[in-house]
């Protein structure tokens, strides 16, 4: 194998370990190790591998699921909003895009 395969492999391995230790449930690791996806309440969450598995569920809504997750870079912990079939029908979607430009002009050291 090559140092690039190696490396990859290494990734893997190392996030698959961080999901076992949190002890997460219904996990894998996708994408050559950079996201891992969670299953929370039948929600498939596709995050970055830079994030340790959800912790626990935050809330729910009509249609949004949000869980907590900490940010390994940083050791902050974050929420992570997992909207489900946003787009099927124009409510939907109108509500999250009325909800994404909303946050995008809001100046708070927890909104991203």
């Amino acid at each position: 194998m090559e140092n690039e395969e190696l490396l990859v492999l290494q990734e893997q391995e190392e996030a698959a370990a961080v999901v076992a230790e949190a002890g997460a449930r219904e996990s894998s690791v996708t994408h050559g190790g950079r996201y891992v996806e969670y299953k929370l309440l039948g929600n498939i969450f596709h995050v970055s591998s830079k994030y340790v598995p959800p912790v626990h569920l935050v809330g729910r809504g009509s249609y949004g699921v949000v869980c907590c997750a900490r940010n390994a870079e940083t050791n902050e912990e974050v929420a992570i909003k997992k909207i489900g079939n946003a787009f099927d029908n124009s409510v939907d979607a109108k509500r999250t895009l009325c909800e994404i430009k909303l946050l995008r002009h809001m100046d708070h050291e927890n909104v991203i």
